[in-house]
């Protein structure tokens, strides 16, 4: 197919529930392209020779181009194994991974139209792998008789216990919740990741003998001191952004306030949770619309989103407003809640001002600037700040782990190793919450220096990461 004609074929797009159903359940929302759609928008590609997409765009730098490339001959299973050479996630960062913003942000085609559906391709690879009942892990290592303990079961410490367990280390991950996959299971709705997605890599994990240990928190049931004594040889901490970023406003501390990721892992827990009939979500990322919609799936009738900025300045992809507003969630722009007013203990109103937009702040936004006199009530039965999260530090009790201002642990930016040698850290833990990609990158890149720590190997000559 010539080039001209590749430019004339339109962005394929997916099958959706219809907004009105969706709203009654957690069913995927999005449905996995079919063949002849996969084929067609395979064909979009224009096979670049320095491929943007994988170089600045993937945090994993998987080899894009490669694996359309063998879509388009109809060699699905090489594809599958052409992503899997970089990424230990392909059914997962398919989905949850703001494509907008990373590889299909980098897209050629994107300049002078819609860029390729780079996470679509992926997702339609990696679930045809499962529909075909293809193997999806590479056969398992024998036994090195080492020892790794992994905190945190979510994308990084799945991603570190994938590749040292193929090395044949015996991995085992600590989780302090009762169910695992960390954010990807506790944070990201069902409808947007189907949980037999994520069970389906840790069914994988335990076929090569990992072991996961639930309800165990590391800092305060056990320290990585006593890791260290129970004869593992390395520690990696991949805790996630767990903690809620709170308001710092009056009112807070009254009943009917939830904080986003509080919420959201209640109700992936499959605990009870009543808002109310009359819901406000403040906050513009990613979580914020998977609270509002969470809530609406969850019996809310109004729930809308207070937004400080406008809806282009909104860190949310784009698809998920899109949904947001089709659920028939409103985003009231340029507002932020001052103060919440309540009667006997129990939120009753919300007090919030005007906002216009000023200079712009360090991230390149417009930062707000409130509007004097401005001041509105809001009647609510439930507010649900959802501005950003924290990184849970217990697992650093006992143990003088050095931290960076932002709370998170800080490692060598090569080899992922904090201040104590045999303990390495990566994903939300180091960056703060951030996308399962990153996660996984920097979990890769631990899991290689952890292999080289116990053997005592250099950290840092000839690398995979120096060499892509």
């Amino acid at each position: 197919m010539k080039p001209k004609e590749r430019l004339a074929i339109p962005r394929q797009k997916p099958k959706e529930l219809v907004p009105a159903d969706r709203v009654t359940n957690f069913y995927e929302v999005v449905s996995n392209f079919d063949q002849e759609t996969a084929f067609k928008e395979a064909d979009r590609c224009l096979q670049c020779k320095k491929p943007k997409c994988m170089i600045a765009g993937c945090p994993i730098h998987n080899n894009i181009p490669k694996f359309i490339g063998l879509l388009r001959e109809n060699k699905i299973e090489e594809a599958y194994w052409a992503i899997r050479e970089t990424s230990s996630l392909p059914a997962v960062c398919s989905r949850v991974c703001p494509h907008e913003f990373q590889c299909e942000g980098s897209c050629v085609r994107g300049k002078k139209g819609d860029p390729v559906s780079i996470g679509m391709l992926e997702r339609y690879i990696a679930d045809w792998m499962v529909e075909n009942k293809k193997n999806i892990m590479a056969p398992c290592a024998l036994p090195n008789g080492k020892k790794i303990a992994l905190v945190g079961s979510g994308p990084a410490g799945m991603t570190t216990a994938f590749y040292l367990a193929h090395q044949g280390y015996a991995c085992t991950i600590f989780e302090s919740l009762p169910i695992l996959g960390g954010m990807l299971t506790v944070g990201i709705p069902a409808y947007r990741l189907p949980r037999n997605i994520v069970n389906a890599e840790f069914d994988a994990l335990k076929n090569c003998g990992v072991k996961i240990v639930t309800d165990v928190v590391i800092g305060k049931d056990k320290t990585l001191e006593d890791l260290k004594s129970e004869g593992f040889e390395a520690v990696f901490i991949g805790v996630g952004a767990h903690d809620s970023r709170k308001l710092g406003i009056d009112g807070e501390d009254l009943e009917g306030v939830t904080h986003g990721v509080d919420y959201l892992r209640e109700v992936n827990m499959g605990k009870p949770v009543h808002l109310g009939k009359n819901v406000v979500v403040v906050g513009g990322g990613n979580v914020a619309i998977d609270v509002a919609r969470t809530a609406l799936r969850t019996g809310s009738e109004n729930v809308f989103i207070l937004y400080r900025r406008t809806k282009a300045e909104m860190p949310a992809s784009q698809a998920e407003i899109d949904h947001l507003e089709e659920e028939g969630v409103t985003i009231e722009m340029l507002a932020a809640p001052v103060k919440i007013h309540g009667e006997g203990g129990k939120l009753s109103q919300i007090e919030c001002i005007r906002m216009e937009l000023g200079e712009p702040d360090d991230s390149g936004r417009r930062s707000p600037v409130p509007m004097e006199g401005s001041n509105f009530m809001i009647d609510a039965d439930s507010i649900i700040p959802a501005i950003s999260q924290n990184v849970n530090l217990t697992s650093k009790e006992g143990v003088d782990l050095n931290l960076s201002r932002w709370n998170t642990f800080i490692v060598d930016d090569d080899t992922m190793q904090t201040n104590i040698d045999w303990v390495f850290a990566g994903g939300d833990a180091v960056l703060g919450p951030q996308t399962a990609a990153k996660a996984v990158y920097q979990a890769k890149v631990a899991a290689e220096s952890i292999h080289r720590f116990v053997e005592g190997l250099d950290l840092r000559e000839g690398r995979f990461d120096q060499e892509s």
